[in-house]
């Protein structure tokens, strides 16, 4: 009984030596290192991918990318993103060695489907990758990086290295994080005519909106959106500028729980000015009123939401208690 019990005293403590080594191995470890396929690309920029791109910028990249002390976009320290440990976004105006401006179209390309910079270092989902957003509109943010508006402007402001998380690293390693294909074929620009199939395009591929309404981060399908857990039942932790949590909306059109019961009326109000029916408001930092999506936007994109199968899962609208 002594020898058995010796063995089995042998094996947990060897379990928890290979425990340690392999956490010790994920806490210090650098982000992982992926080959870089070369893109050959040069973006025409025209006024019109100018201006359509600079939409874009305004609701994918100024929260994490303005820097209000420069007003350019420059980076910052992402406070709200705790989880993902100390995480400072990049600088990404024209400046040849602190921004992007040595960067090709191709890269700036290749680096925003896959999250793998032009030095094959990966980087993990506090930075969306925008993978099934149409070819054209990439090419319109590329334009708007390369214009001459003042927030992309070269600026020598550094940004730090970040100090990722043991989570992050860790899911890193299982690969639970990891980089995403680069398209094989092309991506075509949806159907307009169609307002369900265009909600679809702006919802899920343009904006990403069921990365932060679904139930978590890291079990989001984001090769196929529509599989992720919780799709668009919200419940998602997320964290304002001040480090207080809060938990995404349901925005399914379940009646009791979700949007079930708002008009279209409802919804482009609760979008664009924050407020919910009955004088509550609707969004809280990191969520922005999209002022900039049009009308006929919004109601394709309430057209699509509201075909979406409603789940019950009710969220709470109080701040949560760190």
């Amino acid at each position: 009984m002594r020898k058995v019990f010796r063995v089995l005293m042998l094996i947990v403590v060897l379990l928890i030596v290979v425990i340690g080594l392999f956490a010790l191995f994920i806490n210090y470890r650098e982000m992982p290192v992926y080959k870089v396929e070369n893109i050959d690309l040069h973006v025409e920029v025209t006024p019109q991918r100018i201006e359509k791109g600079r939409k874009m910028a305004s609701m994918l990249c100024f929260s994490c990318h303005y820097n209000s002390q420069t007003q350019k976009f420059t980076g910052r320290l992402l406070s709200e993103a705790p989880q993902f440990g100390k995480i400072y976004s990049a600088n990404i105006t024209h400046d040849s060695v602190a921004g992007i401006g040595k960067l090709t179209d191709g890269q700036l390309l290749y680096f925003i489907r896959t999250g793998v910079k032009p030095d094959g270092e990966y980087v993990p989902p506090y930075m969306p990758k925008l993978i099934h957003i149409a070819d054209e509109d990439l090419y319109s943010i590329i334009a708007f990086l390369r214009s001459d508006d003042s927030r992309v402007q070269a600026d020598p402001t550094p940004s730090p290295k970040s100090q990722q998380s043991f989570l992050t690293k860790f899911l890193v390693t299982i690969k639970v994080f990891k980089p995403f294909e680069f398209p094989k074929e092309p991506i075509p620009l949806p159907d307009t005519t169609n307002q369900v199939a265009w909600g679809k395009y702006i919802t899920i591929y343009q904006y990403e909106c069921y990365s932060c309404h679904s139930k978590d981060f890291s079990k989001n399908n984001y090769d196929v959106p529509e599989k992720s857990d919780g799709y668009f039942a919200g419940g998602n932790i997320m964290y304002q500028l001040d480090g207080t949590k809060i938990t995404t909306l349901n925005i399914t059109s379940d009646k009791e729980t979700g949007i079930g019961n708002w008009n279209e009326d409802d919804f482009m109000k609760a979008v664009k000015s924050g407020i919910v029916p009955g004088g509550q408001p609707a969004l809280r930092y990191p969520m922005i009123p999209y002022l900039n999506l049009t009308d006929n936007e919004l109601n394709a994109v309430y057209a699509y939401l509201k075909t979406v199968p409603p789940i019950k899962n009710k969220v709470e609208r109080k701040f949560a208690k760190n």
